[in-house]
């Protein structure tokens, strides 16, 4: 985050750049897995280098009422990290029941205008298939998801899924499939050294996921081999379906 803003990058939330996009840009999303306490941490190393950043939550898992006071008090945006269909089983009428539950429950904490879907790779059901009959923006006031209403076209798009920036082999969910800009880099240090050396384009979006992230070692190291272990099984649904 230092590098990019070093180079004159400015931060935007998911809200703010959907709304009036700057130029040169960083779009900083989190995607709160497990782990709010990561979220909270996170949050509070990005607003002492004044950084604004959005954290999706899921609904009942990661969202923790003192958590999410404290980050909107940090003056980040939240939003809805949702699964409804996929834990409706595919029943749109239940799903949309829980959506608005769900997101009635957020919005006494924030306003909330984006949501953003929970990849669930091993369900056969697809998340953003609840959207091809019904229109959120009409049905909840909501302003936008980042997979559909976000065009990536001259975007550099980055996530950490996989515990490094470029695991393309694994990623079954969280890709965007129509951007031009691509970047060779797995490591942060790589991330970093590509901001210093201005080979990163004028707007990325860079998609983080707290609970991957951990100061204490033990923890970090039983995330990483189970992720390697993740990767493996990822990689070869990924390639029976595809």
């Amino acid at each position: 985050l230092k590098a990019a803003l070093s180079k004159g990058y400015e931060f935007q939330t998911v809200e703010s750049f959907i709304k009036q996009p700057k130029k040169r840009v960083v779009v900083l999303r989190h995607d709160s897995d497990i782990w709010p306490k990561n979220d909270l941490n996170m949050a509070k190393v990005e607003h002492e280098i004044g950084v604004k950043s959005t954290y999706y939550f899921r609904v009942p898992e990661t969202a923790r009422t003192q958590i999410l006071k404290e980050i909107v008090a940090l003056d980040h945006e939240i939003g809805y990290h949702y699964e409804d269909l996929v834990r409706t089983k595919g029943n749109l009428n239940e799903a949309e029941k829980s959506f608005e539950k769900n997101l009635k429950f957020l919005r006494q904490f924030y306003p909330v205008q984006t949501f953003s879907r929970h990849g669930r790779p091993l369900s056969k059901i697809g998340s953003l298939d609840m959207w091809k009959s019904i229109n959120y923006k009409e049905k909840f006031g909501l302003l936008g998801e980042p997979y559909l209403d976000i065009d990536y076209t001259n975007v550099l798009y980055l996530t950490d899924n996989g515990s490094k920036w470029n695991a393309h082999e694994s990623n079954i969910r969280d890709v965007v499939t129509n951007s031009k800009i691509t970047l060779d880099v797995s490591t942060t240090f790589d991330l970093i050294e590509a901001f210093e050396n201005e080979l990163t384009p004028d707007i990325v979006i860079l998609n983080c996921h707290p609970a991957r992230w951990n100061n204490n070692l033990l923890v970090w190291t039983y995330r990483f081999f189970l992720q390697k272990a993740k990767n493996i099984v990822k990689k070869q649904l990924k390639n029976i379906r595809s």
